[in-house]
């Protein structure tokens, strides 16, 4: 009930924001765009499942699909414990009762797509024009503190010893042909994220290059980085927005930045609540099929 709360005003927020620029964008360019936000997440919950069947945890698409929803609304209560709270009690509804290898799989999901999102953004930057270099410096930086503390020789060692408490035992590390594989699947995501700030952008009188797609991902993952390491801010409001903005604008301009990161906050929002309330159907839909099939 919380989560809903918050969701709304989140909602109405984002609406009372976007809704002077929806007035003269292209709704054509926003479905589009809405659609490959929707493909973003749907493939996102993937990488999730391939992570735990890593861990040997197995999990029908729906019921992670729901867990990944509930946390994804949980950001939008102001304070960064909620999110995984919520994955973790989903996950046990679902008949995942290991809470310690649910966080570890949350860990790696978040770590190893930030990873990939330095990567995409770094290797498309001779695509863009110039890009501050300060920036640019501490986005590799992350990238590589991060994959240091991914590497499988240390991430099972140190998050067994961080989940102790909640009586972790020892917690396998994912494999290192896996852990590309991820990277490789999760750089794909973020191509998908940039192509729906590509028909933002257009939507709202931009001109972007196709070629940009992959810069438009990379600036979409460090503005997820920014808005999760800024723990205090609701889903990142303000803050997600003005990292990608900043760097939207290199490619697009001011405007058009400023019309597609406010109606990219809207997109999102909407993209989340319609997937939370699909996950029970995709779910009944499911078990009426396995009902059907079990023999009589």
């Amino acid at each position: 009930m919380v989560i809903l709360v918050f969701l709304a005003v989140a909602l109405r927020g984002s609406w009372k924001r976007a809704e002077p620029r929806l007035r003269h964008a292209d709704l054509g360019d926003v479905a589009i765009a809405t659609g490959f936000v929707a493909a973003y997440y749907l493939a996102f919950v993937v990488g999730w499942m391939w992570i735990l069947r890593g861990l040997e945890i197995r999990l029908r698409y729906g019921d992670a699909l729901r867990a990944e929803m509930v946390s994804m609304l949980a950001k939008y209560v102001p304070g960064g414990v909620w999110t995984p709270a919520a994955r973790v009690v989903a996950a046990r509804r679902a008949g995942v009762d290991d809470t310690s290898l649910v966080l570890a799989s949350i860990a790696l999901e978040a770590g190893l797509s930030a990873v990939a999102g330095v990567f995409v953004f770094v290797v498309s930057l001779p695509f863009v024009g110039h890009v501050d270099t300060v920036t640019v410096v501490l986005v590799v930086l992350f990238g590589i503190a991060l994959a240091v503390l991914l590497h499988p020789r240390l991430f099972g060692p140190v998050a067994s010893f961080l989940l102790r408490p909640l009586g972790a035992g020892d917690i396998t590390a994912l494999s290192y042909r896996r852990t590309v594989q991820l990277l490789g699947y999760y750089c794909l995501t973020w191509i998908i994220g940039g192509a729906a700030l590509f028909y933002l952008l257009r939507a709202v009188g931009g001109d972007p290059a196709v070629s940009s797609i992959p810069f438009l991902g990379g600036a979409s993952a460090v503005g997820a980085i920014v808005a999760v390491l800024v723990v205090f801010a609701p889903s990142g409001l303000g803050v997600r927005e003005g990292a990608t903005y900043a760097l939207l604008r290199i490619v697009a301009g001011a405007g058009p930045a400023l019309g597609a990161v406010i109606l990219n906050r809207l997109v999102i929002t909407l993209v989340e609540a319609l997937l939370f309330l699909i996950a029970p159907l995709l779910l009944r839909l499911k078990r009426r099929h396995d009902h059907h099939r079990e023999p009589d």
